[in-house]
């Protein structure tokens, strides 16, 4: 099954892949704030099913307010900071940084949810980081607003999966849902008139596109998690700089420098034995990254995690 599952997740991460070449297409004309407003309104007819069908006892009232808020507001900048990316950087170098993200929830589990981290776990953190410098190269690469947007995404994506894992136990899905959901509607609401312009049908399709790939993305990685252990379907997500490379040399004429497939590469490494290492267990029971069932960041898309029926069944955590 762990086999199946792995395929099925190689599948969705090549469909997202795929869902962000369009996003870099679409953003050449279209702003980032303008492309998640349509793609969150989309979203909404899906959430309204689950809360139709949502059996869970209780009402709308989030039970913590303030975690709630902070989390919508930070999921609110997370798709924009992500498409803006796209739209100006080289795709593998967008990717590379976004895999930073477990590096983060593994440092953000810390103080948020009194994580206990080894010296392993933190090494890995510290290689990670050294694998990001490796990409950025700052002194010999002129770093700009696309560097930051996806370095903002993948911290962003980290602080909002960290919250999750702490309200996850106590908030109904929907409640995690549709405050977020409706935040980044309104506030890319009140950005849109500075920024919107008339949509050709090109452009309108590009946005259906967008729409459908997240949708069917998202479906495939449940399907894999319910399937496969977390600790499989992890990593499947770094088959992206693959996919990168592909696309941006076919597409963009990107040309993908050696330091930074050497930076990508050890940030893999490192975000791979972090996945294992929460896997083999030891003295923590968050696991926080392999919660995480979801990639770095999927602009207006559903999180996977909310999709999950089955509880996680992972071994404590190191």
């Amino acid at each position: 099954m762990n086999i199946k599952a792995a395929l099925l997740a190689l599948l969705a991460y090549g469909i997202f892949s795929t869902h962000d070449v369009v996003v870099k297409f679409v953003s050449a004309n279209i702003s980032a704030f303008q492309i998640v407003f349509f793609s969150s309104l989309l979203s909404f007819p899906l959430l309204t099913l689950m809360m139709v069908r949502d059996a869970t006892p209780g009402h709308l009232r989030p039970k913590h307010p303030g975690w709630t808020a902070i989390r919508s507001l930070v999921m609110s900048v997370i798709p924009v900071s992500c498409f803006y990316a796209f739209s100006v950087l080289p795709l593998a170098q967008t990717y590379a940084l976004l895999f930073a993200t477990p590096l983060l929830i593994t440092l953000l589990s810390i103080p948020i949810l009194g994580e206990k981290v080894g010296l392993p776990r933190l090494g890995a953190v510290l290689v990670g980081f050294v694998g990001v410098l490796v990409v950025l190269r700052p002194g010999e690469t002129e770093l700009g607003l696309g560097h930051a947007a996806a370095l903002v995404a993948a911290f962003g994506s980290a602080f909002q999966s960290v919250i999750l894992r702490k309200l996850s136990n106590d908030e109904r899905r929907v409640v995690l849902m549709l405050y977020p959901m409706l935040t980044t509607v309104v506030a890319m609401g009140l950005a849109l008139p500075f920024v919107y312009v008339p949509l050709t049908a090109g452009e309108l399709g590009g946005l259906t596109i967008i729409a459908i790939f997240g949708f069917c993305g998202t479906l495939l990685l449940v399907t894999a998690y319910t399937f496969g252990e977390a600790a499989v379907v992890a990593p499947m997500q770094y088959s992206q700089i693959i996919w990168a490379t592909i696309y941006g040399a076919l597409l963009f004429n990107e040309k993908v420098d050696l330091l930074t497939l050497v930076g990508a590469g050890i940030i893999i490494a490192s975000g791979v034995f972090i996945v294992v290492r929460e896997a083999r267990g030891g003295r923590s029971s968050n696991t926080p990254v392999l919660q995480t069932r979801s990639r770095a960041a999927i602009g207006g898309g559903l999180n996977v995690s909310f999709l999950l029926k089955r509880n996680s069944d992972e071994k404590p955590v190191e």
